[in-house]
């Protein structure tokens, strides 16, 4: 089988699935969906050693979100290119208000291949962590003000009528 020069590959990522798409170098070259796979590190795996073995070359991009950055690590410790990008800074048509997992897969193929996406800055595990024990310290320090709110508000009143 013929290996092409490469590939841009973009992945719209949710907690259960992944909708992959593909867009092939040059301007004229085919952007087509790849279909939604499970989000799971082996089900990525396969993946993307089926596209890398059809295409060689893979430029790998995706929305940051929730899910973190082990997506990233794991397409990187295989070998190839992968780029983060925010939602904030993927550049929107006027008007294009219907999103699906399909369409944005689409649009992030094309975009990426265009070189049109910003890519942020993508911490190690141990800066992850460490993000995550601050989130969840703050977290927890607002649950602590909001249940001392309440419970002085609830507690106020009753000392009010009795003096």
């Amino acid at each position: 089988m013929e290996q092409n020069t490469g590939v841009f590959v973009a992945m719209d990522t949710h907690k259960e699935t992944i909708a992959v798409a593909v867009a092939e170098a040059g301007r004229s070259g085919e952007v087509r969906i790849w279909g939604e796979i499970p989000n799971r590190a082996d089900t990525v795996r396969r993946r993307v050693e089926k596209l890398a073995g059809k295409y060689g070359r893979l430029s790998v991009c995706y929305e940051a979100g929730p899910c973190g950055y082990e997506l990233h690590r794991q397409i990187t410790d295989l070998g190839h290119e992968c780029v983060v990008v925010a939602p904030s800074l993927i550049p929107v048509r006027s008007g294009d208000h219907v999103k699906t997992d399909r369409r944005d897969a689409l649009t992030l193929a094309r975009l990426h291949r265009a070189g049109e996406l910003t890519a942020v800055w993508v911490p190690d595990a141990a800066h992850e962590a460490m993000r995550d024990l601050i989130r969840a310290r703050t977290a927890a320090m607002e649950m602590v003000r909001r249940a001392r709110q309440q419970l002085q508000s609830e507690v106020a009143p009753v000392f009010r009528t009795v003096g």
